[in-house]
């Protein structure tokens, strides 16, 4: 037997997100002859407790500080020849520093995955940013992006070449994702069945802008008393979150369930889903609420008016309180618009976004990078 290919995957952070979560679907889908190892930059590695069996953590560092690009460059360059791996797979700004450390005399092929910006470019890239990307990518031996909005990026942005940069869409266990409300965990949140639950699932963090939707629904709370807003996630806004929530007067209708490993048992009782994000490019929450046949909500940023079925398109629009307001009483009046348009959606989420074509795309590009590397 051909002993498994080793994958080192390098992130900013392990905490519970959605990149983080696409590689838990990867490797819990325990295909092809590989096995995976995950080192942290800060040390986070609570979405460690999602994967059904991943070994150990490389023998590394609990963190790595950050300490100047070039001590940063060369501490990245001896930890990735301590560990040796078949593969290097680097995910975001926050994790550069390897793939400039594997640039030169390498020792492994490195596949750089982005899936967007932080708060600082949510804007606009960094002019810095921009060209440190550009000369790092372009020594990687493929660059996957989940978005039409990053592929234009990296293409006109980067100029990586077209036989480089690689369009793989985010994909979940879909069925999943279709079961009935935890009426257990309902009432644990003392949610009832005759609330109408907008519902998000998001880092509590600045980029994700949750004030926004708090500030929308204190908008319609009064005309819609029956309404709650259930946040799922945590982060480093969680207390200034809450603070705002009671300040608004909000607090009994608002409620926060910190990070949830299994979110299938909270975005069934969700009648909407809604995101508020400066920035997106294809975030799994919303296919998974799409695969509990849910209608979205949301900012138009990234992919999101693609992803969602047509008849759902028009309620993705503007990056304001204003457009998400008009967006969520849409819904909340006329039930019927939620009812027509869930189904297809999930619809749409069993045909595009399957986890196991997600897999199959990203595992034939590891294959092709590691036998690449050896000819």
């Amino acid at each position: 037997m051909i002993n498994p290919f080793r994958i080192l995957h390098v992130f900013p952070s392990f905490e519970v997100g959605g990149a983080q979560r696409r590689v838990v679907n990867q490797i819990n889908a325990q295909t092809g002859n590989f096995t995976h190892s995950v080192f942290a930059m800060d040390g986070c590695y609570e979405a460690l407790s999602l994967i059904k069996d991943i070994g150990p953590i490389p023998e590394m560092p609990a963190a790595l500080d950050k300490m100047g690009v070039l001590s940063s460059v060369k501490a990245c360059r001896q930890l990735l020849k301590d560990f040796g791996p078949d593969l290097l797979v680097t995910y975001n700004w926050g994790s550069v520093e390897w793939a400039l450390a594997n640039r030169f005399l390498r020792v492994c092929p490195t596949i750089q995955i982005q899936d967007g910006f932080g708060k600082e470019e949510q804007h606009r890239e960094l002019t810095r940013r921009r060209l440190v990307r550009s000369f790092a990518y372009r020594g990687c031996d493929a660059v996957i992006v989940p978005s039409r909005t990053l592929e234009k990026v990296a293409r006109e942005s980067w100029h990586l070449r077209a036989d480089k940069l690689h369009y793989v869409p985010n994909g979940i266990d879909i069925g999943r994702f279709i079961c009935p409300p935890d009426r257990g965990l309902m009432k644990k949140l003392d949610l009832t069945n005759d609330d109408r639950i907008i519902g998000t699932v998001a880092g509590l963090r600045p980029e994700k802008n949750i004030t926004r939707l708090i500030n929308a629904f204190g908008q319609i709370a009064g005309l819609y008393q029956d309404a709650k807003l259930v946040i799922v996630g945590s982060g480093s806004e969680e207390l200034a979150l809450k603070a705002h929530a009671d300040q608004l007067g909000l607090a009994k209708r608002i409620v926060f369930t910190g990070a949830m490993a299994n979110p299938e048992t909270i975005i069934p009782t969700f009648e909407v889903f809604a995101l508020s994000s400066d920035t997106e490019q294809m975030p799994l929450s919303v296919i998974e609420a799409m695969a509990c046949g849910l209608p979205i909500v949301s900012t138009d940023v990234g992919d999101i008016r693609q992803m969602v079925c047509k008849e759902n398109q028009r309620f993705i629009h503007g990056r304001d309180d204003r457009s998400l307001v008009k967006s969520l009483s849409a819904m909340l009046e006329r039930r019927d618009n939620g009812l027509r348009i869930g189904p297809s959606n999930q619809q749409k989420a069993k045909k595009d976004y399957s986890v196991k074509a997600m897999v199959d795309q990203y595992e034939a590009l590891f294959w092709q990078a590691v036998r690449d590397f050896k000819i």
